[in-house]
């Protein structure tokens, strides 16, 4: 993904894409782990993604942005057991 693609996005976007490649780079570490991970430059790559959006949090003025993501996943983890 490119930084110029990740500023284009809005901040619930980005909080959104946030979480996807955190469960994305979950994933990719459970694969290592099991020795089913096939270019282990992804993990690098997942990485690199997740730095750049925190980046471009960060520039946006985005303060507690880890608290944040948590009530962000706390809520939609409250709509899934509805």
């Amino acid at each position: 993904m490119k930084i110029s693609e990740i500023r284009q996005m809005k901040e619930a976007e980005l909080h959104s894409e946030l979480d996807r490649l955190r469960r994305h780079l979950f994933d990719l570490r459970s694969q290592a782990v099991t020795e089913k991970l096939e270019d282990p430059s992804l993990l690098t790559k997942a990485k690199r993604d997740i730095a750049r959006i925190l980046t471009v949090l960060r520039e946006k003025g985005g303060s507690q942005i880890e608290e944040r993501q948590a009530h962000l996943e706390a809520v939609a983890a409250k709509r899934g057991k509805r």
